[in-house]
């Protein structure tokens, strides 16, 4: 019985081996197969480009496998390329004037002594058209022209006391507020021409532009008066 068991389980040994054997054959086989597919299927290599005799590079290769370009052609050039200009011939003219006085440079603002100061003056009242009275000073507006309250204009053939008007508008437009003006020490009392301002408005700007007062020659407010001029405005209009 012992005899029996054991010749089944060689037998049994045996048939595991060659089952074995037989998948590994097929193994081989399968593999060889697969390598000769592999080299049957693979693109053979094109042969190196050859351009006027010599062995073309990546970069030639690439230009031929794709759209072949042509050499540039010259089309035009007399019409294209500058034409030769002689340095003898070329003559240096004036600038040319700026077409407005916008993009002109303001004139600097006269500087003001140093020991002049920023002055709140109360109550100013105007005494003619360009000089008012405040706190014991008297003050003519810098850069202006003053019209005496005496003085009459002319407008048309039409005489009317402009003097007076220019000062009653001073008067109206003052209102009683405070002017900002530069001014000298308090020891100095007298009578000085001052620029000053009434909140952020030139007052001198404001008196010529209205045509309330005359631009000094030298002054800044030469276009102002220009301004009250073309507009008729002030004592170079009508009767007010």
């Amino acid at each position: 019985m012992l005899e029996r068991c054991a010749g089944l389980m060689g037998w049994h040994a045996r048939l595991v081996i060659a089952v074995g054997g037989l998948e590994l054959l097929v193994g081989i086989i399968l593999i060889v197969r697969g390598g000769a597919l592999l080299s049957v299927n693979q693109p053979v290599p094109a042969p190196p480009l050859e351009i006027a005799g010599e062995q073309a590079g990546p970069a030639d290769a690439a230009i031929l496998d794709g759209q072949r370009r042509e050499p540039a052609r010259r089309i035009a050039e007399s019409l294209i390329a500058p034409p030769p200009v002689d340095a003898s011939e070329i003559e240096r003219v004036e600038a040319r004037p700026p077409l407005g006085e916008l993009g002109l440079a303001v004139p600097p603002r006269t500087p003001m002594p140093q020991d002049w100061r920023e002055t709140l003056l109360y109550h100013p009242v105007a005494t003619s058209s360009a000089i008012f009275e405040s706190m014991g000073r008297k003050v003519i507006i810098s850069g202006t022209g003053d019209i005496d309250a005496d003085q009459t204009c002319s407008f048309r053939d039409e005489g009317w006391p402009c003097g007076q008007r220019a000062r009653a508008a001073f008067n109206a437009w003052l209102r009683g507020r405070a002017l900002k003006c530069f001014l000298p020490p308090d020891a100095e009392r007298f009578a000085i021409a001052a620029p000053c301002r009434l909140g952020k408005q030139d007052v001198g700007a404001w008196l010529v532009a209205n045509g309330w007062a005359m631009a000094m020659p030298t002054g800044i407010y030469n276009k102002a008066q220009a301004t009250a001029q073309s507009a008729e405005m002030g004592i170079f209009g009508p009767p007010r």
